[in-house]
């Protein structure tokens, strides 16, 4: 056969999968933005009848939007904070410093990665119970942040090694202390990837339903991924077009959150530049 035709075939199936996998994302989406300004939407695809934006004032409220929203983003931007801080202390040590106990620790850290998170519910739900701990976003925080952090350990350490030691050496010469060498040098220079960690750790925690619905039993400190749930009915019954507008409204603050980030952490300073000279 043609070795050209067999590369004109090969590249059709490829488009044609891709076109597959496209179509799968497309209707799910098509079916938002259709259902949220259908007043009759349903399960179903269907061009509205009358398209109007009822739908969006109808959850325009305190109750259910502007709380659930505002709870998300404490909760979300609370545990991606406190992820950051200690995901930088603690990858910085296993970057720079060679020890044995290295690679047992972060073998430690990938394997508490697989762990599935409502394995490990009943205990702590126990702990939270008995330290008085359920309700308190603070707590919820802080055990969101330890869901997050084994990947996000990881993926700063990536970064930090690319940071060649060399530049902290240099400040370390010139006086500068291990700490201040990690906030003048290491912390400027891996702004990007501490953008990235931030908007992993973030969206984790912004799309979690289960720990929130578990240890935030008052309804005024529900985010808005448990809030959501409100939508779904007894005996099947589902607000499909409310459900539609809500989740629009719910993916905003996320899209807009990658957007500044990507925009504002670009490369400040060059590492080619600095290693010059």
């Amino acid at each position: 056969m043609n070795p050209k035709g067999i590369r004109r075939r090969t590249r059709l199936a490829a488009d044609a999968a891709l076109a597959v996998v496209a179509l799968c994302f497309v209707l799910p989406l098509l079916w938002l933005v259709l259902a949220a300004v259908d007043t009759e939407a349903g399960h179903e695809i269907n061009w509205p009848a009358s398209p109007s934006f009822a739908n969006f004032t109808s959850i325009l409220t305190p109750d259910l939007l502007f709380r659930p929203l505002a709870n998300s983003f404490l909760l979300s931007a609370g545990t991606a904070c406190v992820n950051l801080v200690v995901a930088v202390l603690a990858a910085y040590p296993l970057s720079r410093f060679q020890s044995r106990f290295n690679k047992p620790y972060l073998y430690a850290v990938l394997f508490a990665t697989s762990l599935p998170i409502t394995a490990i519910m009943v205990p702590v739900y126990g702990l939270f119970v008995q330290l008085h701990l359920l309700d308190s976003m603070a707590a919820t925080i802080f055990f969101m942040a330890t869901t997050t952090l084994p990947m996000a350990i990881w993926m700063t350490r990536n970064f930090i090694d690319s940071i060649p030691l060399e530049l902290e050496e240099a400040a370390w010469v010139d006086g500068a202390s291990g700490m201040m060498g990690l906030r003048t040098v290491v912390l400027p220079l891996m702004r990007q990837g501490l953008g990235v960690v931030f908007i992993f750790v973030f969206i984790q925690a912004w799309g979690n339903f289960f720990i929130p619905f578990i240890l935030l039993l008052s309804a005024s400190k529900q985010p808005a991924a448990v809030s959501i749930f409100g939508f779904f009915g007894q005996h099947g019954a589902v607000a499909y077009g409310q459900l539609a507008a809500f989740s629009i409204l719910y993916s905003i603050p996320v899209l807009v959150l990658y957007a500044l980030v990507s925009r504002g952490s670009g490369d400040s300073f060059a590492l080619s530049g600095a290693m010059k000279g």
